[in-house]
């Protein structure tokens, strides 16, 4: 059975999410794409909303499922 690729909105929404998660800054987006970039973007600011409201580990992974 083949494995499909996940859409490339949602993969740089992912990334942008762990970035915010984790503290990064948002000037270290790697996409120049609109899209992409604009994905990434709103993944970092959620991200970045969960990491100053104490969500790390577990209660992060969950957070971003749901929203994904």
């Amino acid at each position: 059975m083949k494995r499909q690729k996940r859409d490339r909105t949602n993969r740089a929404y992912s990334r942008g999410y762990h970035a915010g998660l984790h503290g990064k800054s948002q000037d270290l987006c790697p996409f120049d794409a609109l899209m992409s970039r604009s994905s990434w973007i709103n993944g970092w600011r959620e991200g970045r909303t969960d990491h100053i409201n104490g969500y790390v580990g577990v209660a992060s992974v969950q957070n971003l499922k749901n929203l994904g």
